[in-house]
């Protein structure tokens, strides 16, 4: 039986997140993507509790942007808020994606914000 790609992606999380964990003083960035919008939340693992977050359905992303605005936009937001809450250093969990297009434009853009990754 042929393996979708989704279920490629998540072979490709579920073996990434053995590696990545979110301490306290370096939390996990982690991004989902779904074909509309994209989200991300910087979560420490060990108290099992999400530090920040924004996605593309906030009121400061404009949802007449293209796909890959918008993922720019989410990134500028999180590094932001991230920087506010005192959070310099994250790790990047790309949840199996591929590191591209939307997922890149959010990196890159939280990166200039400030966030160490």
């Amino acid at each position: 039986m042929p393996v979708t790609k989704r279920e490629q992606r998540q072979r490709r999380r579920r073996r990434v997140r053995k590696k990545i964990w979110g301490l306290p003083d370096r939390p996990r960035l982690s991004v989902f993507r779904s074909n509309r919008h994209i989200y991300a939340q910087v979560i420490d693992d060990v108290n099992e509790v999400t530090l920040v977050a924004a996605s593309s359905l906030d009121a400061d992303v404009d949802g007449e942007l293209t796909g890959t605005d918008q993922a720019a936009r989410v990134g500028e937001l999180i590094g932001k808020r991230a920087l506010e809450a005192g959070i310099e250093q994250v790790v990047f969990d790309r949840a199996g994606y591929k590191y591209h297009g939307r997922i890149k434009a959010l990196a890159e853009a939280a990166r200039e914000e400030g966030l160490d990754f």
